[in-house]
Order: C-alpha cells, then structure tokens, then sequence
C-alpha cells in the first residue's frame, strides 16, 4: 500500500496538470483579469476568478465540515500572525506581479508554452523566495514578524461566529454559503460571462482543484506516523521548493507543492504542442528583462511575507475564511490597482524598431 506522502505526491502532480492545461486555455489569472476589466471593461476572467473564488469556500468549508481535513493544521490558519508584514507582502507582490506581467502560476504556464520571459520570470521568483524564507533576508523578515505580529483567539470568519454562540458545522456553512453564494451571483451576473462556458468551466475547474488540494494533503496525506503538511494550491515557496530540489535533490524528497509546480509545467507543456500554440518568444530589449525580473523578485519577496500569492492566498487561503488571508488578498488587490492605475502605473514599454521586426 502507497505511503500518504506519496499518495500526496502523485495527487499535486494530477491537480497541477489540469491546472496547466485550464491556465493555458483560459488564460486565468488575476493580473489578466484586473487589467482587462479596469482597460477594457471586460470582466469576464474577473468573474472567472470570482466563481473559483466562490466554489473553492464553498466546497473547501464542506470538506472541513464533515471531518475531511482540518483546515488549522494549514499556515493560514496560526494563531500568530503579523498584519502589518502580510499587508505590505500582499502590495510588493501585486506591484510585483504588475511589472512581470503576471504572478507565478501564470509564468509556469507560460513558460510551457514557450515563454522564455517567463523562465527568468520563474528562477529569479524562486531565488528571491529562498533568500526571503532561508537566505539573507529571511532575519529581516523574522524581526519584522516578531516586532509586529499579535496572537488571535479567532483567526477565521467561523471561529469568530464561534465565540458569539454559533458552533459547529454551522459556524463554517453560514458565513461559507454568504460569502461564497455572493461571489457565484456576482459572477454569473455578467451576461457576456454567461456566454463564455469556457471562463465559467474554467472558474468551476479551479475551484474543485482548491478543495482537491485539501483532500489530498488533509484526507489522503493524513498519516499519525508521516504526517504531510494540510496544504492547497499555492506558487510562490513551492516555486523555490522546486528550484532547490532540482539543484539539490540528493537527500530530499518531493512533496506536494513541488508535484503541483512540475504537473503545471507539464499540463501546460502537453496542452501548447497539441493544439499548436508552443513558441519560444524573448525579451524585446534590456529594459524589459530588468522590469519583469524586478517584478519576479518583489513577488518572491512578497509572496513570502504574505505566506501566499493570488492564488495561495487569493484562492486557497480565503478559501479556509482565515482573517490573515482577507489582510493579505486587500494587499494584493491594492499593490495590483497601484501598479495598473494612478500615479505609480507600470507605463507599456516602448519597442524598438529593431525588436519589433
């Protein structure tokens, strides 16, 4: 019988190749879904978003309900915590993302297209992720944690209903259904939204793939003796994870994180050859390589501080109802909004001639 970490294991590698092959077809993303709506007036990957938003509380209370996973074993869900450091995480990562032209799943799955911005995009995330969780700016961010961080009796939308009297599955269903119910409605309130099955199955897809993510690591994984960290869908430490296996695999063994980054390289990868959209594209000058891997580096940077990206913490972290994740996703939204309006827009580069041939 297959050990629960290797069950685990083979698990993230299926949830990241579905999300490869949805990520490339739908082109989901936050960034995307932002800019397209506040450009162009086009919310339908906003709302796409939203309905993986919506199905991933949801299902994921559920699942936390019935005794499938114990969401208070994940990182989100610590009784210690720093608002100040998840906040400013949250805007150095949206800004982040902003220059980079998108987060660290969408570079995964633009590099199995072909990208080759995104591999910079990718190594340089992974580099500045380690030296934020490990390296030489990990005893910054440790002081920066011990001098700001409070401890919290509640630290969930259900443990807050919890302590006014509402106990139980209850306390995790009603403000799941509010909340999650809101995001559905507003999603499929969008008659251009309604119209476009391919955005509303990819938002369906990612946010079963969210709560599958629970299952595997929370229900499949649990193991008294060899216990595998409750985890979901998240990029940024898992990125950096998978740079330092690939460099340093002898002694270490792969996990659930790192299975989901390869099976997203790989779904991508399978899903460009077949319908012929793999094609390798560069830089278009100097300054383009430096913005995205400034970019890269303020979302490794900040990803860490924030202990997720817009999808660890966007998706999978709000997903649990923690009070940390809703700190960290305004911070997101507000480094995004600075960075694609207002005073401190990320201006389009102007292309040379001689690269634009």
């Amino acid at each position: 019988m297959p050990e629960a970490a290797d069950v685990a294991v083979v698990t993230g590698l299926g949830i990241g190749l579905v999300y490869g092959v949805v990520g490339l077809l739908s082109g989901f993303c936050m960034m995307s879904s932002l800019r397209g709506w506040w450009a162009d007036g086009d919310s339908r990957l906003v709302r796409s978003y939203a309905l993986a938003m919506g199905i991933a509380i949801i299902a994921t209370q559920l699942l936390a309900a019935n005794g499938a996973v114990d969401l208070g074993k994940s990182i989100y869900l610590q009784p210690t915590f720093s608002v100040p450091l998840m906040f400013a995480g949250g805007v150095l990562f949206g800004y982040g993302m902003v220059l980079a032209n998108g987060c660290g799943s969408r570079a995964l799955v633009l590099l199995g297209r072909g990208n080759l911005r995104s591999f910079v995009v990718v190594t340089v995330l992974a580099i500045a992720a380690e030296m934020t969780l490990k390296g030489l700016i990990a005893p910054l961010r440790i002081a920066l944690m011990q001098g700001s961080q409070t401890t919290a009796t509640a630290t969930s939308l259900p443990a807050v209903l919890s302590v006014g009297g509402l106990h139980g599955a209850a306390a995790r269903l009603l403000p799941a259904l509010a909340l999650g119910g809101a995001l559905i409605v507003f999603a499929f309130a969008h008659a251009p939204f309604r119209r476009a099955p391919g955005q509303m199955l990819a938002g369906l897809i990612v946010g079963l793939l969210i709560a599958g993510g629970w299952f595997a690591t929370g229900y499949l994984g649990a193991d008294d003796f060899n216990p595998v960290p409750v985890a979901s869908l998240t990029f940024v430490a898992p990125i950096a994870d998978a740079l330092q296996y690939i460099m340093l695999s002898t002694g270490s063994t792969a996990n659930f994180g790192i299975a989901t980054v390869a099976g997203v390289l790989a779904g991508s990868l399978v899903t460009a050859v077949a319908t012929r959209r793999f094609k390798l594209e560069g830089f278009h000058s100097p300054q383009h390589m430096l913005r995205s891997a400034g970019g890269a580096a303020l979302m490794g940077i900040g990803g860490v501080m924030a202990l997720g990206c817009s999808v660890g913490q966007g998706l999978t972290g709000l997903s649990t109802l923690a009070l940390p994740s809703f700190v960290a996703i305004a911070g997101i939204f507000i480094g995004t909004a600075a960075g694609l309006r207002g005073a401190l827009r990320v201006r389009p580069l102007k292309i040379e001639p001689q690269a634009a041939r």
